[in-house]
């Protein structure tokens, strides 16, 4: 940056762009792309994200990985990580574009400390966010491509795990291309987690919502205002059943609520579990 005007200018001419794909995306939904179908409302879900497999009796909507194709006969959520690396991805990264990995002041890239192996991306300019999607446009593709109905881009609030080095609005001017460029392959786009998001949630583009444990920290609120009954609430096992039982017997069949054991496995693996209500 070479001053406050620049950064203004800076400013103005990114949220121009971004406005446009908004625009652009808003306007595939509607008339001239592919059209975007969203979830059925409060629809049994499971959240596959651990190995795909055929999903339970009634299942209407399934998340899966990107790299795995979609249940059959079920509303498919393609998942990927949009703000952080996979860790068997990360010396593609190093290797292809080690500039889009955040470093702190040491020269360090900075890993998400509760998941161990997953670098941030660095979202911090406008040019490096446009190199990011344009990565993350063709992982877009391949759902659309694989007969998925949405995305969900997962990590949203890496920001809050940066150690300062990143703010919100780079994560959301992310979100916003993101979401544009998934609305013009004809996709639906969920938020994941980041209740302090929801309620501009459709005004960056995004759909439904996928909320692991806003049971357990009270946030389901802030995403049935934004999104309505097109709320997944995945609770976890390690976490006990008081959080998922209680969302059961208050807003069974206003949302889609689930409960998972942490790793997602498969059944027939140890610790496998699946609940729904």
């Amino acid at each position: 940056m070479t001053g406050r005007a620049g950064l203004w200018l800076s400013s103005v001419v990114s949220l121009a762009a971004l406005s446009l794909a908004a625009v652009m995306g808003a306007a595939a939904a509607t008339s001239g792309g592919p059209r975007v179908v969203l979830p059925p409302a409060a629809a049994r879900a499971d959240y596959q994200l651990g190995g795909a497999y055929p999903p339970p009796a009634g299942t209407r909507i399934v998340e899966r990985d990107r790299s795995a194709r979609p249940a059959a006969h079920a509303y498919g959520i393609c998942y990927l990580n949009g703000y952080q690396t996979q860790p068997q991805e990360n010396r593609w990264w190093k290797v292809m574009h080690p500039s889009l990995l955040l470093h702190d002041n040491a020269g360090r890239t900075v890993e998400d400390p509760g998941w161990p192996g997953e670098l941030l991306l660095d979202t911090s300019t406008s040019a490096k966010r446009a190199s990011i999607a344009k990565v993350e446009y063709s992982w877009v593709d391949g759902c659309a491509r694989f007969g998925f109905s949405a995305i969900e881009a997962d990590n949203l609030d890496s920001w809050t795990r940066s150690r300062g080095l990143l703010r919100p609005d780079g994560n959301v001017a992310l979100a916003r291309l993101l979401n544009a460029h998934a609305h013009l392959r004809g996709l639906a786009s969920a938020q994941k987690n980041t209740p302090e998001l929801a309620s501009q949630g459709r005004r960056l583009g995004f759909d439904l919502a996928v909320a692991e444990e806003c049971g357990v920290y009270d946030e389901c609120s802030a995403y049935t205002r934004a999104y309505g009954p097109r709320v997944i609430e995945v609770e976890y096992t390690d976490n006990g059943r008081v959080a998922y039982d209680k969302s059961c017997v208050a807003a069974a069949g206003t949302r889609s609520i689930l409960l998972r054991d942490r790793l997602l496995t498969a059944p027939g693996d140890d610790g496998y579990a699946y609940r729904s209500c």
